[in-house]
């Protein structure tokens, strides 16, 4: 009998086709809890694909993608999507312009957009503490047409941990930024990563530069398959991101852990 943990997330064999078209090529892939993962690739390489596969927005053509154990197809994936957070720009343009950003933050107890409840007791105090670990407390009552990009950023992820999720999905959450908002909220990141309770991480992003410290592994994508995925200090590398990417690339890290493409 097996006593090895059950994984995170596990995805194996996942094919996705369009037509005659191979959107995805027998993926293997298994994360394990504590540890947090960046995918990389360039655009067209699957990435997006992958991730509505894993939040059951997109059927696969074959293949198994298994979540804390509960099977895809086999398990009511409402249920599981409340495990399983998400923020992306797709989303965060479907929140009403009048809405402020607690009633945004309150919509993640049910992980749908728009707030209604029949329950007599509404969480927000849970809701404050979750907006607080983000630094944007004090943005509770302000409207969501006037938050920043990086404001509208936290507020999306305080509403992804007030389902309590285990999995937290960033796609390319630094889009848009400004240098100075897009380390404001990787420091924001990095504290939520520190947490020993807090959620699992998937950072989906084109930019190493992106990556901190506190990523554990890497993931990288060509053309639907899997070119690489392990450890990050193993994974990145000039060689493997040349490849993604189809250009002579040269990588280098720096003495507080960042990584950084040279010219």
């Amino acid at each position: 009998m097996s006593t090895e943990p059950t994984p995170l997330l596990s995805v194996e064999g996942l094919a996705v086709m369009r037509g005659d078209t191979h959107i995805l090529r027998r993926i293997d892939w298994r994360v394990e809890h504590g540890q947090h993962w960046a995918i990389l690739g360039a655009n067209g390489c699957g990435k997006t694909s992958l991730l509505s596969a894993i939040t059951a927005y997109l059927t696969p053509s074959s293949g198994e993608i298994v979540f804390e154990g509960d099977a895809y197809g086999e398990t009511d994936w409402n249920d599981v999507r409340l495990r399983i957070g998400i923020v992306s720009n797709a989303l965060t343009r479907r929140v009403p312009p009048a809405e402020n950003a607690l009633t945004t933050v309150l919509s993640g107890a049910t992980a749908q957009l728009g707030f209604w409840t029949r329950e007599k007791t509404v969480p927000v105090e849970k809701a404050m503490r979750c907006l607080g670990q983000l630094g944007v407390r004090h943005l509770a009552e302000r409207r969501w047409e006037v938050l920043s990009q990086g404001e509208r950023q936290k507020v999306f992820i305080a509403r992804a941990l007030m389902a309590d999720p285990r999995l937290l999905i960033l796609d390319e959450p630094c889009a848009g930024l400004d240098p100075v908002a897009r380390e404001n909220f990787l420091a924001r990141l990095r504290k939520l990563a520190a947490r020993q309770r807090g959620p699992g991480l998937i950072l989906v992003t084109h930019h190493v530069e992106e990556i901190f410290p506190e990523i554990t592994h890497v993931l990288v994508l060509k053309k639907g398959r899997v070119l690489a995925a392990g450890p990050a200090e193993e994974v990145l590398s000039s060689e493997t991101l040349s490849a993604a990417f189809g250009a002579s690339l040269a990588l280098e890290r720096d003495r507080h852990g960042r990584w950084r493409l040279l010219a």
